[in-house]
């Protein structure tokens, strides 16, 4: 996947974080890609929380495959969004919900269990990337430091673009600036953004 610039999400022609009511949110899968197409939208992407049954049923040129997987890497809850998977690998199909309640459910999703190191290195075998979300919003003492982290396992990208809706306003422990420094610092690591949809109207 090819690194977006700034404009592109800002101009509202790619939206890569968007969630359907195959997760946690509102809107039905197919009703956001026909509003996609009917708005002009180049790309985007719904990024379902731990599943992709969305994408094994629509599939369109403006529509890029993805997921956001829940998981602990330390001490730190982060989320892990995967792009241009093979919505059908094997192995990434280890890493997907069981329940409907694994991709709904705040509480449950806390529990998640997930090798990030093997997480990504199954993105990579689906034909992916591995891109950390809405990193400004992780309790982590360095921000950075957990980046580098994640590069050394194999992280590929880093949403850059993220307005921080609904409760990440508050809930913010680093700023969206620190998150831009840190990709300027880092210039192998794919930029992305979306707005986090979750409406009933997209």
């Amino acid at each position: 996947m090819r690194n977006f610039t700034k404009e592109e999400f800002l101009s509202g022609k790619v939206n890569l974080h968007i969630h359907s009511a195959f997760s946690d949110g509102k809107a039905d899968f197919k009703d956001i890609l026909e509003s996609a197409k009917a708005k002009g939208y180049e790309y985007i992407s719904i990024t379902d929380h731990n599943t992709v049954e969305g994408h094994k049923i629509y599939q369109d040129e403006i529509l890029i495959p993805g997921v956001e997987f829940d998981c602990w890497f330390g001490y730190v809850y982060i989320h892990l969004l995967a792009y241009g998977i093979d919505v059908h690998n094997e192995e990434l199909a280890q890493y997907m919900a069981k329940t409907k309640a694994e991709t709904e459910g705040d509480i449950v999703r806390l529990f998640a269990r997930r090798n990030v190191p093997k997480l990504i290195k199954a993105i990579h075998n689906a034909g992916g990337i591995a891109v950390l979300a809405h990193p400004a919003c992780y309790w982590a003492l360095s921000l950075e430091k957990l980046v580098k982290k994640l590069i050394d396992c194999g992280l590929d990208g880093i949403e850059t673009y993220y307005p921080y809706p609904r409760f990440r306003k508050i809930v913010k422990f680093h700023s969206a600036g620190d998150v831009i420094k840190i990709a300027e610092k880092y210039p192998q690591l794919i930029c992305t953004g979306g707005d986090d949809f979750h409406g009933e109207k997209f």
